[in-house]
């Protein structure tokens, strides 16, 4: 993996930054979240798009996935055209853009709706969850949850499977003793938001050799596989994960919330265009973690082009025809 001058780069995939040597700062992310933000809604008098459906994406391969498969739905089951704005950034971005109609839909995260956008405390169980941030984006934003695609994509702490086996390490609290040995890789959301890296280091002890690298998620298990880092927080569905022989330890003090993918859909969409409700009620509960992990690894594995993954998955649960 090639090394990257020591300042912070704005990337197209995952989460924002790519690795950066030095220590993150609150001045340097409130810096580069206003010229981002400039950036992205300077064009946010654009004529409005009442013409079609717009569908944006985060900037990592499982939104690019699920962006897409709703859109093929969308399209197979409407007039509708769709219009694709995939590799918006962040979870940030992502929800200013809906809130300012710059897109209809995006996938999203039910824990991550939570803490970081209700800014509530992660806590309660997969429905329950559901339910408050379902409720709260009715009455704050204007916005709706779709149902839930099937599968949670928590946080998942990673590391090589052949230092699990020599460890014997199950857990994140048996990890704990090896960690002050440890070079960690954590994406820039993950480093900033209430339900990553501070919170998670408080319930569990964690201590590092380093501060922790601050990486791309496209990078963190290539990084891992090359030794350049120990112990990485990535997603629990992602596709490298069997292909690169790595280990989730198990979150055992249940730090993490659930994570269940759901589309977050501006409400005046759904009441204009019954036909998206009906699209995303097709896809509720179609997908399970294998099936995403499978899904991520078609595209970061084989490098396949996410419309013919989509398409064929589509086709298998019966939703396209043949």
């Amino acid at each position: 993996m090639r090394r990257h001058r020591q300042t912070w780069h704005w990337f197209t995939l995952s989460h924002g930054f790519i690795e950066t040597p030095s220590k993150p700062t609150k001045a340097k992310a409130i810096c580069a979240g206003v010229c981002i933000c400039a950036a992205f809604f300077t064009s946010s008098c654009a004529p409005s798009h009442s013409d079609r459906i717009v569908i944006g994406s985060k900037n990592f391969t499982e939104s690019l996935m699920l962006g897409e498969l709703i859109a093929q739905e969308i399209e197979a089951r409407s007039p509708l055209k769709v219009e694709r704005r995939f590799y918006l950034a962040g979870t940030y971005i992502c929800q200013q853009a809906i809130l300012a109609g710059r897109v209809d839909i995006y996938p999203e995260y039910t824990g991550t709706a939570l803490t970081a956008i209700l800014k509530e405390k992660a806590g309660g169980d997969k429905a329950a969850v559901y339910r408050r941030v379902k409720q709260e984006y009715e009455k704050r934003f204007g916005l709706t949850l779709g149902p839930p695609f099937g599968f949670n994509n928590t946080f998942a702490l990673e590391i090589r499977g052949e230092d699990a086996r020599r460890l014997q390490l199950h857990t994140l609290s048996q990890a704990a003793q090896y960690t002050p040995q440890w070079r960690a890789g954590f994406g820039y959301e993950f480093m900033e938001r209430p339900d990553g890296y501070r919170g998670l280091a408080a319930a569990y002890g964690l201590h590092f050799a380093a501060p922790p690298r601050i990486m791309d998620l496209g990078l963190l298990a290539p990084a891992l596989k090359a030794h350049q880092i120990d112990i990485a927080a990535g997603n629990a569905t992602d596709g490298l994960i069997p292909a690169f022989d790595l280990f989730v330890l198990e979150d055992d003090r249940q730090y993490f919330p659930p994570y269940e993918a759901v589309a977050v859909v501006r409400q005046q969409t759904m009441h204009q265009y019954p036909e998206v409700a009906q699209a995303l009620a097709e896809l509720g509960n179609k997908i399970s973690d294998r099936e995403m992990q499978q899904l991520n690894y078609a595209l970061d594995g084989q490098h396949r082009d996410a419309k013919d993954v989509a398409h064929e998955f589509l086709v298998s649960k019966g939703l396209l025809p043949h």
